[in-house]
């Protein structure tokens, strides 16, 4: 019987595309071969390739049975379980987290298809941030940004120096007023116990529980939901 020492949600559910294509945006190719979602899927192949048993949760509607047939190649990488998302949990974003995580086990982390975390490491960023829920209880990858256009569109984040580690002071999903923050994040990771409150980490009108969670910084996070992406 698997049993994941860590589940990741992957929420495929949204309506959006890109470049007036026929096709999610998360499918677009960046490369021969490899599309915004290979890219996106980086770090949770990396959790697989450290020993780890990963389970992703994807999220999906009628609508995405191309991106459904697209993720069988990583059927041998780890295991995968698909959720229609319920639409009794609203429909955004915060609703396909709450259709997945009944079928998550461990420490729970959500990742973005359509957002990428470039960086020398960023692959490995995501298994850092899984490995400080132990203590923390909450994690976040998260990049440096000061331009308040992008921060509206963003989960942004006060990210402060504590005792020798940057963490989370402060924390809003697409704020109206960016001032006073400083990053945004990524990718977010929650200890078992946590992970029922990832809902309102992008929930509107929510108290987000990012606060005090540890922040691992890398050098540019692209996010392939907005026109600048």
């Amino acid at each position: 019987m698997f049993i994941p020492d860590v589940s990741v949600i992957l929420p495929c559910a949204g309506f959006g595309t890109r470049f007036s294509a026929p096709y999610p945006k998360e499918l677009h190719c960046l490369a021969p071969g490899v599309t915004v979602l290979d890219r996106s899927l980086e770090a949770v192949v990396n959790l697989a390739k450290s020993g780890l048993n990963v389970r992703l949760v994807v999220v999906f509607g009628a609508h995405k049975m191309d991106t459904v047939r697209y993720l069988a190649r990583y059927a041998e990488t780890f295991q995968m379980v698909f959720v229609y998302q319920n639409e009794s949990f609203e429909p955004g974003l915060d609703g396909a987290i709450r259709s997945a995580l009944p079928m998550t086990q461990g420490p729970v982390a959500l990742v973005l298809p359509d957002i990428v975390v470039s960086d020398a490491d960023g692959a490995g960023s995501l298994l850092a941030a899984l490995r400080h829920t132990a203590v923390t209880g909450w994690s976040v990858v998260a990049a440096e940004e000061r331009d308040p256009g992008i921060l509206r569109q963003m989960g942004a984040l006060a990210v402060v120096e504590t005792g020798g580690f940057l963490t989370v002071g402060a924390a809003i999903d697409k704020p109206t007023d960016p001032s006073g923050f400083n990053a945004f994040w990524g990718m977010v990771a929650a200890a078992e116990n946590e992970a029922h409150r990832l809902p309102d980490v992008v929930a509107e009108g929510a108290a987000s529980p990012l606060a005090g969670a540890v922040a691992h910084m890398v050098e540019q996070i692209v996010n392939y939901n907005t026109p600048e992406g």
